[in-house]
């Protein structure tokens, strides 16, 4: 993984004595609180409903374990001992003191961390796959250019107070892991028939109030252009985005109000004058960066082991683990192992400083000393001998991170929502727990097979419930808590936004509601079929009747 050199140890260091100084300013009555919230926010401090929330950058959400450990400590001794993992491959810290900010963030940098970007209208943490550089369908590793877009935006002066939050994500696989179309800007990279890389480049995608899937711009993209390009999208968004209305501030905005081809003339001929800039990214540059993510010491190991086959024939519970939380590698005797921050009954995406701790180690022993944070709220061993999982699973399941439900409807995406965000109009913890503990059987789970029920407290769609194969918004009802659900939507390469089924539901109906929803799959399903794809093709009239076919439920 990518290690910082001295001009960025220093860059994060003096950023940290800065905001220091601002932090004792402000204490000290110095600074009005409308003077200190944009520089709290440069620095990834919130103001939530009970107290700061600290959110920390995972870029392309890559960890060292020696980063866990840490922050495993910092939780311990300045929060409340434990994180939560969001959708955008960051941590966050949600009980922090104010005055020990400073603190916090000075301890990260000594483990090549920060807080910069991760909020305010910037560009903010460039996101990928969680199986970059070992999955089996990987077309080119795109962590390289990864790394150097976060180069390029952090600390960009001209992009440091855009209309509003800018987010980019970067995918090399045939199938689309990385969410691209659901982004301000999705870079697809492929390889071309001139064998060269290139780039399809996606604009204008988004949730929140206006969900809209991204458009492509561009078809064709040398990778070189990697950087000018995004310039010169951002220099018109920057140029024409509004700031009038927050609401309508984002590109998709932009973008569905020009239309793509005049949005696209805008762009080229704003490139013209970039294409052959300084940011051009060079061969050689390429390389340096790419040197951070070479292949792992990879042993020449057989495709198959002879006691990870027995434990499979012997081991009814570890077979079920393997089925749901192990993931082909790339190269022949590795797998990939998601480690589950869904335990039943717990909130999604949660995870103590024990168990960090406990994943830090493991990474360390069985990993390369590296893991992965990924859009579903899970941490990810990438590089497990065959042989090793056996022992990988006896050690976290003892500590609570082997649920065999990965790709399964316990399997949630969620936002902290009302229990700790002042945005939320609902909360979303007690919905995902109550439909846990509605499904809690495991053999059940696993014969309704693959389903993604996301869950947002608000219109933000921080758990991106418009993607949802089912998902669920929390909505204000004169000062009550209701939650809509959609059914239809999906992330990927044929990503769909969700339909409404009708009028909203009172939580204590949420999981009945999720349960007449399955009823209506596994009565209407065909063999083999997936949810998404029996919904796609019954539509949503079959789900409706048989929700709202009780007498007053919804409202």
């Amino acid at each position: 993984m990518y290690k910082y050199d001295e001009i960025d140890q220093q860059i994060v260091d003096e950023r940290v004595a800065q905001y220091r100084d601002q932090v004792r300013r402000y204490l000290a009555g110095e600074l009005t609180e409308d003077e200190f919230r944009p520089l709290r926010l440069q620095n990834g401090l919130y103001i939530q409903r009970h107290a700061p929330m600290l959110r920390i950058a995972i870029p392309y959400g890559l960890l060292s374990a020696k980063q866990l450990h840490k922050l495993a400590d910092v939780a311990k001794k300045y929060d409340r001992g434990y994180g939560h993992f969001t959708t955008r491959q960051n941590i966050q810290l949600n009980w922090p003191k104010l005055e020990n900010t400073p603190d916090i963030l000075a301890e990260l940098a000594t483990v090549e961390m920060h807080a910069i970007q991760t909020s305010g209208n910037c560009i903010r943490n460039i996101t990928t796959d969680q199986f970059a550089g070992i999955a089996p369908d990987e077309i080119v590793d795109p962590r390289a250019i990864a790394e150097i877009i976060r180069q390029w935006s952090t600390f960009h002066p001209e992009f440091a107070l855009l209309p509003r939050k800018f987010k980019i994500a970067v995918s090399g696989t045939q199938h689309d892991r990385a969410a691209v179309q659901i982004h301000d800007i999705g870079m697809e990279f492929y390889v071309d028939t001139n064998n060269q890389i290139a780039i399809k480049v996606w604009v204008g995608g988004g949730l929140g109030r206006t969900p809209i899937l991204g458009v492509v711009v561009r078809e064709h993209l040398e990778w070189q252009h990697a950087l000018t390009y995004c310039e010169a999208i951002i220099r018109v968004y920057n140029l024409h985005g509004r700031r009038d209305n927050a609401y309508k501030a984002r590109i998709k905005i932009l973008v569905k109000a020009l239309g793509i081809e005049e949005f696209r003339k805008q762009i080229e001929a704003e490139w013209s004058h970039l294409k052959d800039s300084p940011n051009t990214i060079t061969t050689t540059e390429m390389a340096r960066v790419a040197k951070h993510f070479e292949a792992m010491p990879y042993e020449n190991l057989p495709a198959h082991d002879a006691s990870f086959d027995a434990a499979i024939a012997s081991n009814p519970v570890f077979k079920a683990w393997v089925k749901r939380c192990v993931h082909a590698h790339k190269i022949p005797g590795y797998r990939a192992v998601t480690l589950s921050l869904k335990p039943h009954g717990q909130p999604p995406g949660d995870i103590t400083s024990e168990q960090m701790h406990t994943v830090a180690d493991l990474a360390s022993e069985y990993s390369f000393g590296e893991l992965r944070a990924s859009h579903e709220q899970n941490l990810i061993l990438a590089d497990v001998k065959l042989s090793d999982l056996l022992t990988v699973w006896e050690k976290a399941r003892a500590d609570g991170l082997a649920t065999p439900n990965i790709g399964l409807l316990t399997d949630i995406i969620c936002c902290p929502g009302g229990d700790f965000c002042s945005l939320a109009n609902a909360k979303s913890i007690p919905i995902a727990q109550a439909i846990q503990t509605k499904f809690d059987d495991l053999d059940y789970l696993h014969d309704i097979g693959d389903i993604e029920l996301n869950i947002s407290g608000c219109m933000n769609a921080c758990g991106h419930h418009h993607v949802g194969h089912i998902g669920i918004l929390g909505v204000d009802k004169d000062g009550s808590e209701w939650y809509q659900v959609t059914i239809g939507g999906k992330q990927g390469n044929d990503a769909s936004i969700g339909t409404v089924i009708g009028p909203s539901f009172s939580a204590e109906e949420m999981p009945d509601v999720v349960q007449k929803i399955i009823e209506v799959y596994l009565k209407e399903r065909n063999a083999d079929e997936l949810f998404i794809d029996t919904a796609r093709r019954i539509g949503v009239a079959p789900f409706k009747a048989h929700v709202y076919a009780k007498e007053g439920v919804g409202a």
